[in-house]
C-alpha cells in the first residue's frame, strides 16, 4: 500500500553513524540524523501550515510537507478514466481502517526514499490502541506486531507499534512504525515507512522527532 499511496499521491543511508563514518563532509540532514537526532525544520498542524491538523509537530530539516485532499483525490485520479475504477482506487488507497489520508512528510529532498504519513479519524472514534490495531489490520502484508504505551512530549497518551510489512509484488519485508494519539477531534496516527529496513532506520530520527514534539494543535 505504501508504495501505491506513493505513486498516486506524490506522481502527485545507513542509520544513525553506527559504522563510525566520517560525517563531516555529510548534508545538514544527514549529519543531524548520524547523531541520533533530527534537526527541526519548522513545524506542521497549526491552521495556515502546510497540513491543518488536530496537532502540531516539528518536522525534520529538509523534510518537505504537503496535505491532503482526501475528498478531492479520488476525482483527479478518475478524470479521463471513463468509469469510477481510478477513483475507487484512490479513494481505498486514502483510507485505511478507521482513519484517512490527511498529510505527507517528503524524505526526498534530505536524501532519503520514504514518507512520515498522518492519519486522522472523526471525533468520537475509539481509544488510540485500538485505532492503531485496525489501522495495522488494514494493512496487507502487515505481521509481527508489538505494541506499547507511550506519552509524546506535549504530553498525549497514545500507543505505538513496531511491526513488518511483506510486499507480495516485490517479495520484501520491511520494519514500519506508527503511534496513534487522541485528541478532542479524534484520533491521529503517524506512520513511518521507507523503501526498505535501511531507510526506515534512516529516517527514524524525524519520526522521534515528531513523537517529541507532538501536542495538541
Amino acid at each position: 500500500m505504501a508504495v501505491a499511496l506513493a505513486a498516486l499521491l506524490a506522481g502527485c543511508a545507513g542509520s544513525a553513524d553506527d559504522d563510525g563514518k566520517n560525517a563531516a563532509g555529510a548534508s545538514p540532514a544527514d549529519r543531524s540524523e548520524s547523531k541520533g537526532a533530527a534537526a527541526s525544520g519548522g513545524s506542521v498542524g497549526a491552521a495556515g501550515s502546510d497540513c491543518a491538523l488536530p496537532v502540531r509537530f516539528d518536522v525534520a530539516e529538509h523534510w518537505k510537507p504537503k496535505g491532503i485532499d482526501a475528498g478531492a483525490e479520488p476525482s483527479k485520479a478518475s478524470k479521463g478514466s471513463g468509469d469510477d475504477l481510478g477513483a475507487a482506487v484512490a479513494d481505498s488507497l486514502l483510507h485505511q481502517g478507521p482513519v484517512t489520508a490527511a498529510c505527507e512528510i517528503d524524505a526526498k529532498p534530505a536524501g532519503h526514499i520514504g514518507f512520515l504519513r498522518v492519519w486522522t479519524g472523526t471525533a468520537g472514534t475509539t481509544d488510540p490502541g485500538t485505532v492503531l490495531r485496525q489501522f495495522v489490520a488494514a494493512e496487507d502484508g502487515a505481521g509481527k506486531a508489538t505494541y506499547r504505551s507511550v506519552r509524546t512530549g506535549g504530553g498525549l497518551k497514545g500507543v505505538e507499534v513496531e511491526y513488518l510489512y511483506t510486499s507480495e509484488l516485490l517479495d520484501e519485508t520491511k520494519k514500519e512504525t506508527a503511534l496513534a494519539v487522541g485528541t478532542p477531534d479524534g484520533p491521529v496516527v503517524l506512520h513511518l515507512g521507507g523503501m526498505d529496513t535501511e531507510e526506515h532506520e534512516a529516517m527514524r530520527p524525524a519520526y522521534e522527532l515528531a513523537k517529541r514534539t507532538l501536542r495538541l494543535g
